[in-house]
């Protein structure tokens, strides 16, 4: 077996900088009554600020410091949607707290070209997603877990070359109690080399056959047995973002790492989005939240980015955002295309369902729809809304506008001639329409195609029932 470790140093920090940079000094501090900082971005660093100073010694150094407390539940939900994003590369995913991922890769090597392709794969799309790991490989998991803490990026594919590469690398690195590595180091045992070198038995007397053992699965020597990673049926990602945000452009830089994210757990389960919830949390005012629809399913990140940006342009804040969930609502399997020698209708409906769905996100979903007939002689109920594509029901009218309006407009009358931007010659007609009797709707209308001297073409009707006069009811292109 393979394993390649993915280590995320200062996880809490590049969480805290996964939404963007901050150029203000911002550390992650621990709880308590004296809470101690964990660690720093380069804003800090540069004022003298280091990991394990107090909070108030660094408020000293730099009065505009930025603290934001550790979120252990947070990190440990970002960890498994990174678990999810993973699954595209390998099925056997595990999850090494408290940062860090173990991935079984020799079954998918040459799927990807190789371990030198695939690492470096998964380095540049985990650096679009906001993370900088260290990255290594080794023929046991825990070696790889060693190298990948320790920051050597080795790609080590000899069991046999384990305890050589292992002995440089420091005790402290071994998940073993304090007082174990306090005590080996009292006695000059600092290294995982110097460690082997000692009588087994006298080292698993006094310190424990915990140590032993451990060193034993990092060569291989021992089974480590490692609990997979199960993926859950829906993605939920959410990015706090580094200063509350007032506009919706600056919004789509954090959005796009989520939906970055969310592709690869879609491409795990072959699977498209046909239902994405946004969710933007303001400052001082409730969560305000917005469901994208798509036409079809898909994983491609840049058409999501272009449909949310639509969104969000023609929506606007209602106070500054400071954190952003994305959350699929429902996914459907994508199914395979098979190409034909010769064109046909497939590319250009998919061309027409984008439009539609560009169309929904810059208007709104319920202003966006098809429209179909229906069998009813009043105009006014002769069509019905239906989603866009659909056939519904046809009825054959008489040649009627498609421009209808909303109530019928009472027109003037020069004697007994209709006048609308002057005196209407009437070009054909009467169609008489008695209908409707049976719902409270009784209508009874002569309706007439009139013109009138600037060369419009309108369509109107006597009514013969109680309103009586003449009405414009629709106007012809």
């Amino acid at each position: 077996m393979l394993w390649t470790c993915l280590n995320f140093p200062s996880f809490s920090m590049q969480l805290a900088l996964r939404g963007g940079a901050v150029p203000e000094p911002l550390v992650i501090a621990s709880g308590g009554r004296r809470p101690e900082i964990l660690s720093c971005n380069p804003a800090a660093l540069q004022h003298g600020i280091r990991p394990g100073m107090s909070v108030s010694a660094a408020l000293a150094l730099a009065p505009r410091l930025i603290e934001r407390p550790r979120d252990p539940a947070a990190e440990a939900q970002a960890l498994q949607n990174l678990a999810l994003w993973a699954g595209q590369f390998t099925p056997s995913v595990s999850l090494q707290a408290p940062g860090s991922l173990l991935l079984e890769v020799e079954g998918c090597l040459r799927l990807f070209g190789g371990l030198r392709a695939l690492n470096a794969r998964i380095q540049s799309e985990l650096e679009a997603l906001g993370y900088k790991p260290s990255m290594a490989s080794a023929p046991t998991p825990a070696a790889a877990w060693l190298f990948a803490r320790a920051g050597i990026a080795t790609t080590l594919l000899d069991r046999h070359e384990l305890k050589r590469a292992l002995a440089p690398l420091p005790l402290s690195l071994l998940n073993q109690p304090p007082a174990t590595l306090e005590k080996l180091g009292e006695a000059g045992v600092r290294t995982f080399g110097e460690c082997l070198k000692l009588p087994r038995d006298g080292l698993g007397r006094r310190f424990g056959q915990g140590l032993l053992d451990e060193m034993d699965r990092t060569l291989g020597k021992l089974p480590d047995p490692r609990g997979w990673f199960v993926s859950p049926a829906r993605y939920k990602g959410r990015l706090l973002l580094p200063a509350p945000v007032a506009e919706s452009e600056a919004l789509l830089f954090a959005l796009k790492r989520l939906v970055l994210e969310l592709c690869g757990f879609l491409l795990l389960r072959n699977a498209g989005v046909t239902r994405l919830k946004v969710e933007l949390q303001h400052e001082d005012h409730p969560t305000g939240a917005f469901v994208l629809g798509l036409s079809v399913p898909s994983r491609d990140a840049t058409r999501i980015v272009q449909l949310l940006r639509e969104r969000l342009h023609a929506m606007p804040l209602r106070d500054r955002v400071q954190a952003i969930v994305l959350q699929s609502e429902e996914i459907a399997a994508l199914s395979s295309r098979n190409l034909t020698l010769f064109p046909d209708d497939q590319g250009q409906e998919e061309e027409r369902l984008m439009l539609v769905e560009h169309l929904r996100a810059r208007l709104g979903v319920e202003n966006v729809h098809g429209v179909t007939s229906f069998p009813d002689h009043r105009p006014e109920y002769a069509f019905r809304r239906e989603e866009p594509g659909k056939t519904g029901a046809t009825t054959s009218v008489a040649r009627r506008p498609l421009w209808l309006l909303n109530q019928p407009r009472l027109i003037a009358r020069q004697g007994e001639q209709p006048s609308f931007g002057g005196p209407l010659t009437l070009t054909t007609g009467p169609e008489r329409i008695e209908s409707g009797w049976w719902d409270g709707g009784d209508i009874r209308r002569d309706y007439f195609t009139a013109s009138n001297e600037a060369g419009e073409t309108l369509w109107i009707y006597r009514d013969r029932g109680a309103a009586r006069g003449w009405y414009v009811h629709g106007l012809f292109a």
